[in-house]
């Protein structure tokens, strides 16, 4: 036996020997410190181990001794992107699966390929990522990890979910002819009496759309090759992601210069808080809120408030003068949590970028929100860039790009504010 076969042995060996340790213990027993103090151990000595292994496939390399080693073939074949058919005892078509692999990654890879591909390896997940951070990627290519990735989740695009969206094949300027007619009335003339002039006025908003960018991620080879998880779908997922988080803080508080104007920029102001509600909202206030809009636009469909999940909480703590909460629906019906699903019998929006409730805070809205419109220029584009930039420092390249844009196209007030009070 080699010794790079014996390094490997011995590794599997101190994993076996942590997880057993570890595994005595269930999650809610503390661990006494003799045994903590084995476990680290264990640990420290496995991260030796392959410091010693990563030493001895680089020896064996420079030396050629690889060749007599059938897994440094293995591991060998996976780094040598420039290998012909057939060298080193591999099939030609193990080889065209490998440069596949390579240069598209999992995706590229036919069914064939990928169980031809896992039969070569080792059942064992290699930790060659041990030297690394674990949090750029070192986790998931660890012996010891559950093989899934446990994703934390937070909430956005509140404003997309109640908006009008649209899209168009190009991103050239939008112009939107505006009119506001609600103080346009006739008049009562007499016999014989001309009429007077009475012109009328227009205005235009325009929708511009603008580009975002997901930031790059650069994957090393090493990551891409030894990830017990889809890594490449796991990036693609955190790039629209990326792109749906940024827009979505845009929409809600875009200045409109320079970058898409927010639903609450372009809201005009319903009510003030009364004198003391800096951090929270009164019954009162909520119905004045609700009748700034002009009925016209409350008697649309979808016509609901918008607000932060914190301010939510606030407003479904509200009690009548006995102590009994006044927003109670939904309790019954068996919402999640319990949380009513209306308020003043509106729909509610849940806006994760609108202000929590603070002084002079626009913290609830109200109106037809389907007045916001959302601009996306075809959809979204995504780059695996494998050139010489990347190839050179043995990485693969993320990055996505989206064009869009949105505006409040809306003239006469469907979208009113809640401010709360300064003092």
């Amino acid at each position: 036996m080699s010794k790079l076969a014996q390094l490997r042995e011995r590794r599997n060996a101190l994993a076996a020997s942590a997880n057993t340790l570890n595994n005595q213990y269930p999650a809610d027993q503390r661990m006494p410190k003799a045994e903590i103090e084995k476990l680290d151990a264990i640990l420290a000595e496995i991260e030796a181990v392959d410091g010693e292994i990563a030493r001895e496939q680089r020896l064996n390399q420079l030396s050629g001794d690889a060749l007599n080693d059938p897994q440094a073939q293995h591991d060998f074949a996976l780094n040598a992107a420039t290998r012909t058919p057939g060298a080193h005892g591999a099939s030609a078509e193990e080889t065209a699966a490998l440069r596949t692999f390579l240069t598209g990654g999992l995706s590229a890879l036919s069914g064939e390929q990928r169980t031809r591909m896992a039969s070569r390896v080792n059942p064992d997940i290699r930790a060659a990522m041990s030297t690394t951070t674990n949090t750029e990627g070192g986790y998931t290519t660890a012996l010891e990890y559950q093989r899934s990735l446990e994703s934390a989740m937070k909430q956005f695009g509140g404003v997309r979910q109640a908006a009008t969206v649209i899209q168009t094949a190009t991103g050239t300027q939008m112009q939107f002819p505006t009119a506001d007619a609600t103080a346009e009335t006739g008049e009562l003339v007499g016999q014989n009496t001309g009429a007077a002039l009475g012109e009328t006025t227009f205005g235009l908003t325009t929708l511009d759309v603008y580009k975002f960018s997901s930031k790059k991620i650069a994957l090393p080879f090493e990551l891409l090759q030894d990830s017990f998880i889809d890594i490449e779908a796991y990036i693609q997922a955190v790039l629209t992601i990326r792109l749906g988080r940024i827009q979505a803080t845009y929409h809600a508080t875009g200045t409109g210069t320079g970058q898409p104007r927010g639903i609450v920029t372009g809201a005009a102001l319903g009510k003030t808080g009364t004198t003391g509600q800096t951090t929270s909202v009164v019954y009162d206030d909520l119905v004045d809120l609700e009748h700034s809009v002009d009925p016209a636009y409350r008697s649309n469909p979808g016509v609901g408030f918008m607000l932060h999940d914190s301010s939510l909480k606030v407003v479904r703590k509200i009690k009548d003068t006995q102590g009994r909460p006044i927003f109670v629906p939904g309790y019954e019906q068996g919402n999640p949590g319990g949380a009513p699903d209306r308020l003043l019998g509106r729909p509610i929006y849940i806006c994760q970028e609108m202000a929590t409730m603070a002084a002079n805070a626009k913290s609830i809205l109200f109106g037809d929100f389907r007045k916001y419109i959302v601009r996306d220029v075809m959809d979204l584009t995504l780059f695996r860039m494998t050139d010489s930039a990347f190839t050179l420092l043995g990485q693969v390249g993320f990055v996505a790009f989206m064009r869009s844009g949105a505006n409040l196209v809306d003239a006469g007030g469907a979208v009113k504010y809640y401010a709360n009070s300064a003092t």
